[in-house]
């Protein structure tokens, strides 16, 4: 096995942090939250709900300050790790970390969006390791389902014990 990928298991880092994934919300339409293709786990796209709650609405530039939009961004990429694991039988079933997108609601003369990614890409760097190294997008966009400040989509490589 590469160096790299024989690190703590995800689950132990989670927990020495603290952080508990949370539960992977029914879907309220016609899509699921995770779909596993080819050894790969595509997530749909995850807002920073809270308990059921989304904690911020609006525009990051606007109403929402980058810095709490970032920690927004780092709650949405806990929620796409608990549904990429949800069909993995746990998190210690992501071998790796593939691609991230965040999406970012943004005024329209917001122009650090990959920035606001950065709280997202720390959570999965803190949660994997090395394994946590990943491609990514930070797009910008003129609103979100919900009026959400951030949405982030992953691509997770399965451990093939996984299935």
């Amino acid at each position: 096995m590469n160096e790299e990928l024989a690190e703590t298991p995800a689950s132990a880092r989670l927990a020495a942090q603290g952080l508990v994934l949370p539960a992977v919300p029914t879907p309220v339409a016609a899509y699921q939250p995770a779909v596993v293709s080819a050894g790969q786990v595509f997530t749909a796209g995850q807002l920073p709900f809270v308990d059921g709650t989304l904690p911020e609405q609006g525009k990051v530039g606007a109403l929402v300050t980058p810095e709490r939009a970032s920690e927004l961004a780092r709650i949405a990429a806990l929620n796409a790790v608990a549904a990429a694991a949800s069909v993995t039988g746990g998190v210690d079933g992501i071998r790796r970390v593939v691609k991230m997108v965040v999406y970012v609601a943004s005024d329209p003369s917001f122009t650090g969006q990959p920035a606001v990614a950065n709280g997202a890409s720390e959570l999965l760097r803190d949660v994997f390791g090395a394994r946590g190294a990943h491609a990514r997008s930070a797009v910008g966009v003129a609103v979100l389902p919900l009026d959400s400040p951030v949405e982030v989509e992953l691509v997770v490589e399965a451990n093939a014990a996984s299935f």
